[in-house]
């Protein structure tokens, strides 16, 4: 294992966090899933034990795809279904009847026309848009054929009545199987209801029997005593899967579109935030590893807008109070997420600041300017620019030219930092007037009081220097400090250094 190399694993643990949220299951339920499976597949000696755990992880990959339709055809609850859906044997009326009685709850009269959609429409579409695209996805992470064939057939059954093929018995990949049964043992086990029992009898119909007559309780009996994401990450079949520093790109555009996949409103915004980001950085001068952790936060800020449900995003009209507290808590879910990879940690802490404002009217914490870099603000002004030309349940999309308008009065209130959206805009196509080369949004006054500050000027020194009042000296040198997010004069020099600002 080279220095620098990383262990995708224990980026897609941390990652998988996601996909618990996006169907409405505890954190870590992947994990254990991926725990057990690796268990299982030991004990039944099977060969291909990679595939076995990347397949039971990253089960869920696909599940963001049919969020629209789910809530279009079951009501706006239709996300808390999924942990009953899961659990659902289809070939049992009784357990199915479960299920149906649920859909469109809460909804009053409209409830007949959610069962209506749902009964007219069946399953099979939705069933094979998740196992295409979770395929597909588990492609472009590099994961190989036989992880995304496993993926493809996630909904098969045993006795040949699933979906998207109709496979049966080994027909159907043994990572499957073996993930099928894994994910079933730890949703019952969690529930606190018999798993033996429960999996023996759904054998031969929806599972294999093999794989269930290789579990036993033992493989589960140590979840609540043991550090579950360690033991995962420990059980990682050797040799581990180990990705570059510059490919961690790859793994964030995956996520990315993970994420906007949720609903056709967000199609795009994640990977759109990231281009105007990153060439606003290129802009601003940034240097190169933070122009990185810039774009990766970019393409993953919105991780945690799966865990709000998709009747959320696509109310119409004004958002409740009780919306409204759900959507203000998504950027604190992204950093939350993110920040249980070591590797993510740096941009954890950037992509939670998206929704910040400088003047301390953003959220989730109502962080003041002083608190944030240069970063922060391009991230927050990108993302307001794009979400801005894109339609949106309440309103349609606006012009470039309007968004640009809208933007830049944002930043003439004192809400987005001036510089970095004339970057955005730049970074868009836009003429703006102005330099946009100065970064923390300091302007060219303020450039030259740092050049002297940073030399060790006193206020005295500095106002004789540029002229100017001892008084006007120090406002400038406050005003910095606050826009740097520094409190020293090294710190101040240190700033102007890694931009570049002793060049004229």
């Amino acid at each position: 294992m080279a220095e620098d190399d990383l262990r995708l694993a224990e980026l897609l643990c941390a990652l998988s966090v996601t996909l618990d949220l996006a169907m409405a299951e505890v954190p870590e339920k992947s994990i254990r899933s991926c725990l057990v499976a690796a268990r299982l597949a030991g004990r039944l000696g099977v060969a291909d034990q990679r595939t076995v755990y990347y397949a039971t992880l990253l089960r869920h990959l696909g599940c963001t795809a049919t969020t629209h339709e789910e809530a279009h055809r079951m009501g706006p609850r239709a996300g808390e279904l999924r942990p009953l859906a899961e659990r659902t044997d289809v070939a049992n009326r009784r357990e199915s009847l479960t299920v149906l009685r649920k859909i469109g709850q809460g909804t009053g009269i409209r409830r007949l026309q959610y069962l209506a959609r749902t009964l007219a429409a069946g399953e099979d579409d939705i069933l094979r848009a998740i196992c295409e695209v979770g395929s597909m996805l588990a492609d472009r992470l590099g994961l190989g054929p036989s992880v995304a064939e496993a993926l493809y057939q996630n909904l098969e059954r045993w006795d040949g009545t699933g979906t998207p093929k109709g496979l049966a018995a080994t027909e159907i990949h043994i990572a499957t199987r073996i993930a099928e049964v894994a994910t079933q043992a730890v949703i019952f086990h969690s529930l606190g209801e018999p798993v033996q029992a429960t999996l023996t009898r759904r054998q031969g119909t929806w599972l294999d029997p093999v794989v269930v007559a290789a579990y036993d309780d033992s493989l589960l009996a140590d979840l609540a005593e043991i550090d579950v994401w360690q033991a995962t990450l420990d059980n990682e079949p050797r040799p581990w899967s180990l990705i570059r520093p510059d490919q961690l790109d790859d793994v964030a555009r995956t996520f990315a579109y993970f994420v906007d996949l949720k609903s056709p409103y967000l199609f795009g915004h994640s990977t759109g935030v990231a281009t105007l980001a990153d060439e606003a950085a290129r802009l601003l001068h940034l240097d190169d590893a933070d122009r990185a952790t810039l774009r990766r936060a970019a393409l993953l800020h919105d991780l945690g807008r799966v865990a709000v449900p998709t009747s959320v995003w696509e109310r119409p009209g004004e958002l409740r109070r009780a919306d409204w507290e759900q959507v203000r808590l998504h950027p604190y879910r992204s950093e939350r997420i993110l920040a249980r990879s070591a590797v993510l940690e740096p941009v954890a802490a950037l992509a939670a600041l998206h929704h910040e404002r400088i003047d301390g009217t953003g959220y989730p914490r109502q962080v003041k300017g002083g608190e944030l870099s240069t970063a922060a603000r391009i991230l927050a002004a990108a993302d307001c620019y794009q979400a801005l030309t894109q339609d949106r349940p309440h309103r349609a999309a606006h012009s470039p030219d309007r968004a640009a308008e809208i933007v830049l009065a944002e930043a003439a209130a004192g809400r987005l930092d001036a510089d970095c959206v004339k970057a955005v805009l730049g970074a868009a196509g836009h003429q703006v007037p102005g330099r946009m080369s100065r970064p923390a949004g300091l302007t060219e006054r303020e450039v030259d009081v740092l050049r002297l500050l940073s030399r060790g000027s006193s206020n005295a020194e500095i106002a004789r220097e540029l002229v100017v009042s001892r008084r006007t000296a120090e406002h400038h040198v406050q005003h910095i400090y606050g826009k740097l997010g520094v409190s020293t004069r090294a710190g101040a020099a240190l700033f102007a250094m890694q931009h570049g600002l002793f060049t004229p």
